[in-house]
């Protein structure tokens, strides 16, 4: 099951004339009864984002069509028509649910001429949690449980294949501020080193511990300490 969040952003729609096909133009046989729909994306500044997967999810039966842009921030796919489809930008582990696009349905030998046009202004997160990467208490070695969060990120990277991150390690404040210290700066670089045997470029990792420092609970509770310990990552560009 998909995770919604809400980000910021801006969603316009270009909604095409029907045309009806004449004698002797278009054989019953050739009318489509989809619609193409011609995506773009950029953040609030105007720069095209490349390597974004949107997802088109049917009302009617819940099948879901997607497309991923390209280096003009741009794609096109055909979605049947007479249905609703909510639209769902991907991020790691989780969706961004915001809008619908309506394809009203087609009559006779109507069909769409022009493309629906969908532009999208987007800002996507600039860091995230790695939930379910754990490591053994008091110590730099990865649980065997976290490997699937860890290959996700692999994935993740392989498709985004211009950004360059932080790995950062987050401790509770049990301990010397000075061995959770180290103890966050270990972890971090387990898992950068996790991401290099995948085969991600070293230039584009960097591993940093911040010990208890940022913590983002409290730590006078069983449940804000397991917050505080986490593994976060950091979108340098």
């Amino acid at each position: 099951m998909m995770k919604h969040y809400i980000f910021y952003l801006l969603l316009t729609f270009s909604i095409p004339f029907m045309a009806v096909s004449q004698n002797g133009t278009v054989q019953n046989a050739a009318i489509p009864k989809d619609a193409a729909v011609n995506v773009t994306m950029t953040d609030f500044k105007n720069n095209v984002l490349n390597n974004e997967i949107v997802v088109f999810k049917s009302k009617l039966n819940s099948k879901e069509y997607q497309g991923l842009t390209d280096d003009n921030g741009k794609f096109t796919v055909r979605l049947p028509s007479g249905d609703t489809y909510e639209i769902f930008i991907l991020g790691f582990k989780d969706s961004a649910s915001y809008n619908f696009l309506e394809i009203p349905a087609l009559k006779g030998n109507a069909y769409y001429k022009d493309p629906f046009v969908v532009d999208i202004q987007h800002m996507p997160a600039k860091s995230f949690v790695l939930e379910d990467c754990n490591f053994e208490t008091g110590k730099a070695n990865l649980e065997e449980s976290s490997y699937s969060v860890l290959d996700e990120l692999v994935a993740y990277l392989v498709r985004k294949d211009d950004e360059k991150i932080e790995v950062g390690g987050h401790t509770d404040n049990v301990g010397t501020a000075a061995k959770n210290l180290v103890l966050s700066q270990d972890r971090a670089n387990t898992v950068r080193a996790y991401l290099l045997t995948k085969g991600i470029d070293p230039s584009r990792v960097t591993a940093k511990g911040y010990g208890a420092t940022k913590p983002v609970a409290s730590n006078a509770t069983a449940d804000g300490r397991a917050q505080n310990r986490r593994t976060e990552v950091t979108i340098l560009q």
